[in-house]
């Protein structure tokens, strides 16, 4: 394990041409220290753990000192954002430390976010505010415990500085880690300057460091961008299996790794509601929970638009296609899964298709209710009381449960190991909006940083039932007020 200052830096990206990025160093903090810290993030850069005990840490990751090796800079980007094109975004409050390449190889991009003024600032002030901070770092955690591909949170660091949204809150900075931040957008911006060099160049990067097994191949960028339709596809797959709203689906904001990036007003579902939109800037719903395989299929257009200049027209055509085949498999792979079925019959789609109408209608809990299915057997005739009274209309979740039962039966499932298995992919726990909201509350008001460390360590195995935790895996008691997400959260 390693001290800070010897972490193993290779700026690859920072070795790009100017024109990729800005050189600038982050603004630090006053006086600042260190509010939470995720162990297993930093397992992943082999650092030793006394080492987040130093005051030097805190000051590494707020930009009060540059690690040895690395190489600051903020990354351009472009995008459509709500289905209009905006011809120059770019890394406007995060600053890209370097790469850290640990013992087993990987390499890790450190962005620091929060950190101050870029040429891409706009209007903005390039500063996070601690609530926003909190719940990044907090959903980054639940979506890799859940499986799902995302970038990850080191640590989180705050000091002596205000920063003004709706009302003034604390600032804070979030060191952010992913083997690549470039997006869509990154792509974008050369492609609409008409700079196909750099589109170019863009592409013989991210093939080079992240996808090797395409140097050489024959349509190496046709390749890619088909293998970047079927993690994309993979990825809204899972999104819509856990019941999860990003809540902002530019292309600014979609990864070429296809991993969940750029967290802001992002909302698990509750009540089972398809319409649900977590982000209240949304006014017209286009980033609604059943918009998004829809809203992927329209970003990946967008890209294969951008490397247009690169592949042949049909391969232009033909991504939505791919991106909508990887997509629709792997949602019934994992519907099946949820369900506890092994085998795939015809039908299934139907029966998940029923009984998620069936949830709507009665808006049952999302997640409890895919959890509480383990507990259906065979022999008997009627669900469990406790999935049963969820329901309205409880004789047509009866009718359902008897279908369900018969298709259990078809390829001769043993109830026992089925509830282990559907266990280990339904989980218990999810980063529900009130529990972040209290571990904001505490952090903001008491400076009192515990629930986010508890928060931290139950979304990374959301599966297991903890002892003395029951409080965590239910919703907000009926009549509470829903808690409002923007795009500054």
């Amino acid at each position: 394990m390693a001290k800070l200052e010897h972490l193993n830096f290779q700026n690859t990206y920072a070795g790009l041409p100017d024109v990729f990025h800005e050189r600038v160093k982050p603004t630090p903090f006053p006086n600042p220290y260190l509010v939470s810290v995720n162990p297993a993030a930093a397992e992943l850069l082999d650092i030793d753990p006394t080492e987040w005990t130093r005051p030097e840490f805190a000051e590494y990751f707020c930009g009060a000192k540059l690690l040895p090796g690395s190489d600051p800079i903020a990354m351009l980007y472009s995008g459509h954002q709500f289905g209009h094109y905006v011809p120059q975004l770019g890394d406007g409050r995060a600053i890209m430390l370097g790469e850290v390449r640990n013992q087993n190889g990987e390499r890790w991009e450190l962005q620091l976010k929060g950190a101050g003024l870029t040429r891409f600032s706009r209007d903005g002030d390039g500063r996070a505010v601690m609530r926003s901070t909190i719940r990044e770092y907090l959903c980054g955690e639940a979506m890799h415990g859940l499986g799902i591909p995302t970038t990850r949170g080191l640590c989180i660091v705050a000091g002596e500085e205000i920063v003004w949204r709706e009302t003034p809150e604390p600032g804070a900075m979030l060191l952010r880690m992913a083997p690549t931040h470039v997006r869509f957008g990154s792509f974008e911006v050369f492609y609409y300057r008409r700079q196909h060099e750099y589109l170019k160049t863009l592409s013989d990067y991210v093939i080079e460091h992240h996808y090797p097994h395409l140097v050489g191949a024959e349509n190496p960028y046709a390749r890619l961008l088909h293998e970047v339709a079927v993690r994309t596809g993979q990825l809204v797959a899972q999104w819509q299996a856990v019941g999860w709203a990003h809540g902002v689906l530019n292309t600014d904001n979609m990864s070429i790794l296809g991993l969940t990036m750029d967290y802001g007003p992002f909302g698990f579902m509750e009540r089972y509601d398809p319409t649900f939109i977590c982000n209240h800037s949304d006014h017209h719903g286009r980033y609604s929970f059943q918009n998004q395989p829809d809203i992927g299929y329209w970003n990946i257009r967008a890209l294969a638009r951008a490397l247009s200049p690169l592949v042949g027209q049909d391969d232009v055509n033909g991504i939505a296609e791919i991106y909508e085949k990887a997509m629709l498999a792997k949602y019934a792979e994992l519907m099946r899964a949820k369900l506890g079925l092994v085998e795939a019959h015809a039908g299934d789609d139907k029966l998940v298709t029923d009984l998620l109408n069936l949830m709507d209608s009665s808006r049952v809990d999302y997640t409890n209710l895919f959890r509480g299915l383990g507990a259906v057997r065979q022999e008997s005739s009627l669900a469990p009381d406790a999935l049963r009274d969820q329901f309205l209309h409880r004789e047509a979740f009866d009718d359902w449960t008897a279908r369900y039962r018969e298709r259990l039966r078809a390829e001769k499932s043993e109830d026992e190991e089925r509830q282990a298995r559907m266990d280990r992919v339904n989980p218990k726990y999810i980063l529900r909006n009130h529990l972040a909201h209290q571990a904001i509350s505490q952090a903001v008001q008491q400076k009192d940083y515990s629930e986010v460390d508890r928060l931290l360590n139950l979304l990374g195995d959301p599966f297991t039932d903890r002892p003395g935790m029951e409080s965590y895996a239910v919703p907000p008691p009926p009549g509470e007020p829903p808690i409002i997400v923007s795009c500054s959260s």
